[in-house]
This record gives C-alpha cells, sequence and structure tokens, in this order.
C-alpha cells in the first residue's frame, strides 16, 4: 500500500513525472552503452586477423599431404577470425598421413574436411611429379622376395647374355647396373613396385622383358655407391673394367 501510495505521489506532480522519465532514459542509456560495448567488442573479435594455410596452387585430388609441405604448395595467410573456414588448418604438421579428398585451389583455406587418411597400401599419393611406380616381376633368389620390404631402397642390376656388338666388336653376356638407390614401394607375391622416373620406367621394361633383373638391397643408413659399371667376362676373369 505504501508503494503504491508513493508511487501516486510521484507520478501525481509534474517533477516526479519528468524525474522518472530522465531516470528511465538514463537507465536505457546505460544499457545502450553495455550493448554497443559489447558488440564492439564482439565486431573486435571477428575481425582480429588470424593466420591460417591456403593453397598458393591448384592441389588436385589425391595429392598427399606430406607432399603439400615439401613442394610448397601451401602458404600462411592472414584472414579475419569471422572468414575463417570451420576446421581451417594453421599447423603444415597436421597434413602428415594424409591425403586431399577433392581439388583446393588457390586462395581456398585448407580445412580438414578437404583430406583423409591415405589408403592402405596405396601407390599413387607416394609419387609426384616426374616420378612413375613400376612393377617388375623377380623370383625370390634375384628378388630378394621376403628380405627386400616397402621402404628399403635397393639397385637394380640387369643381365644381358647377348648384348650385340660395341665399338665393332661382338659383346657376350653382360651384367650391367641399371638404377641406383630406388625405393621400394610394395612387395607382392613375385613382384616389387619401384618409384622412379618415367625415363628410368621405359629403361627398366625394356630390361625386364629382355634380360635378368637382380635386386641387390642397400644398408638403410649411410649406404654409398661406386659409379655404375658393366661386368663381362673379361672383368670377372681378368679384373679388368669396361
Amino acid at each position: 500500500m505504501q508503494s503504491t501510495s508513493l508511487a501516486k505521489r510521484i507520478f501525481s506532480t509534474r517533477s516526479g513525472t519528468l524525474a522518472v522519465g530522465i531516470a528511465a532514459a538514463g537507465l536505457a542509456a546505460v544499457l545502450l552503452l553495455v550493448y554497443l560495448n559489447r558488440y564492439r567488442n564482439n565486431l573486435d573479435q571477428q575481425n582480429a586477423p588470424v593466420s591460417v594455410l591456403v593453397a598458393k596452387s591448384l592441389i588436385p585430388k589425391g595429392t598427399p599431404g606430406d607432399l603439400i609441405g615439401t613442394k610448397s604448395l601451401f602458404q600462411a595467410s592472414s584472414v579475419p577470425k569471422g572468414q575463417l573456414k570451420t576446421g581451417a588448418l594453421t599447423d603444415p604438421s597436421t597434413l602428415r598421413g594424409l591425403v586431399a579428398l577433392t581439388d583446393i585451389f588457390p586462395g581456398q583455406q585448407l580445412t580438414l574436411a578437404s583430406f583423409g587418411a591415405v589408403r592402405a597400401g596405396s601407390v599413387a599419393t607416394q609419387l609426384s611429379a616426374f616420378e612413375r611406380a613400376v612393377a617388375i616381376p623377380v623370383d625370390a633368389t634375384h628378388g630378394m622376395i621376403g628380405q627386400v620390404q616397402p621402404g628399403d631402397h635397393v639397385d637394380v642390376l640387369v643381365g644381358l647374355n647377348s648384348a650385340g656388338v660395341s665399338r665393332g666388336a661382338p659383346v657376350g653376356a653382360i651384367i650391367k647396373t641399371l638404377l641406383q638407390d630406388v625405393p621400394v614401394l610394395l612387395t607382392s607375391g613375385n613382384s616389387l613396385t619401384l618409384r622412379v622416373t618415367d625415363q628410368q620406367a621405359s629403361r627398366l621394361a625394356w630390361a625386364s622383358d629382355n634380360g635378368k633383373i637382380w635386386v641387390t638391397l642397400r644398408a638403410p643408413a649411410g649406404s654409398r655407391q661406386s659409379p655404375p659399371r658393366i661386368v663381362s667376362l673379361s672383368t670377372v676373369v681378368l679384373g679388368g673394367t669396361r
């Protein structure tokens, strides 16, 4: 009752009504200032620059994440926080062991949704540019089946029973070091899948069809090599070199 009477007395006078109006206006101004301050802070946060990885050039579907880093296919860029894509990547190490699931165009942010795990046994994801994967048939002895594993490096030799004519003189059976320090991508039954260049692939295919392939296993670390040479009857019996 007292509060009701007090309200009636306040509003019954002009000065009381004016005072209430001023108080209400002041409260509204305070609330507006609080709202504007929060809005400004939120806007500042949305516009705050954030570093994110973006594609530097086209990243085709199937490109390994490890390759994206080594070939500098991305760059760090600063974008407003409000424009940051969900799952945007900021650390290149996140790409390790992943592969692009779709084409990523220049300037596009790299996100987790654009990458997935590498399919087990996938060979294509381990290749780039002029590199090719080629499978060669070998037997247990010549190909060291059971000893050579994916990730090993090998030298490839080819044995030819008749090499034709060299410098006008007939040449008999020879063994030649064809390739050195070749990575093994896959072993399957009696075949080895090797990573070579496009030009080496054709040489290796010819040698496999026309000669006998030998594979020699290299040391896992600190392996060294001599210049490639041809071994023939004269080099074996007389110790000469060609």
